[in-house]
């Protein structure tokens, strides 16, 4: 077993000035124009930055700019906030449905209660016409 952190404060860092946006408007923007694929159990860690904490049930990863993968937690993680950094165990180079996760809040030493990943759901751009 590996333990991996994630840090996920550099992403909020990034739109700090601006007030934050509600759930809905985060995930349609970050998914907007794209269209969901099957979802599947596990991805490939290397190719995959982030998470980006959307809500307490909501994560996002992206793929080398292409690809984005939505996660929707196997039920809500309690105290999951946009700035935490998350503590991810990893079984082998893929991240999997049911690998848990506990949320790190900035300033604080115990992590949050464990999580559990749910699966990974695709959203790409539609290839354009030729």
């Amino acid at each position: 077993m590996r333990i991996v952190l994630i840090p996920v404060a550099a992403l909020g860092l990034l739109g700090a000035a601006a007030p934050a946006a509600p759930r809905e408007d985060t995930l349609a923007s970050a998914l907007a124009g794209r269209v969901a694929g099957t979802p599947v159990d596990c991805v490939e860690k290397s190719r995959l930055d982030g998470p980006q904490i959307i809500d307490k049930k909501t994560l996002i990863y992206r793929e080398s700019g292409r690809r984005i993968w939505r996660n929707d937690l196997i039920g809500e993680c309690p105290g999951l906030q946009p700035m935490d950094t998350l503590v991810v165990e990893i079984f082998g180079s893929q991240l999997c449905r049911n690998d848990h996760f506990r949320a790190l809040t900035p300033g604080l030493r115990i992590p949050g209660p464990i999580c559990r990943l749910g699966k990974f759901t695709p959203y790409d751009k539609p290839e354009k016409a030729k």
